[in-house]
């Protein structure tokens, strides 16, 4: 096991009507409030009326900016953080999924530093602080509620990216399950694909952490038993917090203590076909995953044929392999890229976004030759 520093300093609040809690919250951090939120979901199912109460009754002064779209834009958070600067806000809400909360995040930075979002994005600026930041979840998939990640895309340098920092954190997250209750059942689907991802690239991480590999196999096991229930049953709370939890502990720390670091090679693949496509991420990964396993599994047989004997009660990586595939058909999630209608005619596209954003792992890297296999193998 290697050595480590567990860090997570967001507060977390779970469970129904935690939100009561939001506006005594945001109160801590000052009045002045830039809230973020996406194309207006939020508006018709309630969940706005609620969150602007709760501002409301803490006389808070409201700057809104909306419009954030599920494969987050780095253009919105130079907006956002526009915004924020020119009305000197004390603390950012953030209401929404994935893109809307890493959206807040990097704005956040953005504001403090008064600096450039895509500068922070590309390691080229070093912030020294952040604007507090207060997230509101509404779809369970991502875990940036509890973790120091975030991704934008950009479309002027054609790239979709990572970035990583403890400023991060945001300060509170609040998940009531039942905010969940009116994401539709592709995108349910997709949320407990991108749990499984996230679990996975911990577990091809560099390192040996038993314990480790101990949580990521429970919460696959956890999303693969809850995943199907819920999407026969979309209203169901037990399932929709088990699945919500099961999202949150994938990607807040806990699967990677004691190694040296995830894979993410599976992400960067996604991150390129959701940027030429504007994919739902979690489908890039149902089919980004297989693919990668079979070019893997003569490499890492042993660590692909134990993931499935503790998930399948399998002996073989090629058995493991097919029951991942099984399970994420069994949701109605993609598996190939012709599933979401890209056929062989976007091959060559697609080997030349990869070839030049030089798609890789921290761990198994590729090589120029795996990134087009990588491509052909989920064709």
């Amino acid at each position: 096991m290697e050595n480590f520093t567990a860090y997570n300093p967001t507060k977390l609040h779970f469970g129904k009507n935690v939100t009561d809690m939001l506006g005594e919250t945001v109160l801590e951090y000052g009045k002045r409030v830039l809230l973020m939120y996406g194309k207006g979901s939020i508006q018709k199912n309630g969940i706005f009326d609620q969150v602007i109460n709760q501002l409301k009754s803490v006389n808070a002064e409201i700057f809104e900016y909306s419009g954030i779209k599920p494969n987050p834009l780095v253009d919105d958070v130079s907006e956002a953080a526009q915004i924020g600067k020119l009305n000197n806000i004390d603390v950012i809400v953030a209401v929404g999924g994935g893109s809307v909360i890493d959206s807040a995040k990097i704005a956040a930075l953005a504001i403090a530093n008064i600096t450039d979002p895509w500068a922070i994005m590309k390691y080229k600026a070093k912030p020294k602080t952040t604007k507090p930041l207060i997230a509101v979840l509404t779809l369970a998939a991502t875990g940036t509620e509890m973790n120091g990640a975030a991704v934008l895309q950009n479309h002027e340098t054609g790239e979709k990216i990572g970035y990583v920092s403890s400023l991060n954190y945001p300060k509170h997250s609040f998940l009531d399950p039942e905010f969940t209750y009116t994401v539709p059942k592709n995108y349910t689907a997709y949320g407990v694909v991108d749990l499984i991802a996230h679990a996975l690239e911990a577990y091809f991480g560099d390192g040996e952490a038993s314990l480790s590999d101990r949580f990521v196999e429970v919460i696959i096991k956890e999303a693969m038993e809850y995943g199907p229930l819920l999407l026969k049953d979309l209203k169901n709370y037990a399932y929709r917090a088990n699945i919500m939890w099961a999202a949150t502990t994938a990607l807040n720390g806990m699967t990677n203590y004691g190694r040296k670091n995830g894979d993410w090679g599976v992400h960067d693949i996604g991150h390129n076909i959701s940027y030429l496509y504007d994919t739902a991420h979690g489908a890039t990964l149902s089919i980004a995953y297989p693919a990668w396993l079979k070019l893997q599994k003569d490499r890492i047989p042993e660590r692909i044929t134990k993931l499935g004997n503790q998930l399948f009660g399998t002996n073989s990586a090629d058995e493991t392999i097919e029951n991942l595939e099984k399970f994420f058909k069994s949701i109605d999630c993609p598996v190939n890229l012709s599933d979401i209608n890209i056929g062989k005619k976007k091959e060559k596209e697609i080997i030349e976004q990869m070839l030049k954003n030089k798609i890789n792992g921290m761990v198994h890297e590729f090589s120029d030759e795996d990134r087009i296999k990588i491509v052909k193998l989920m064709m």
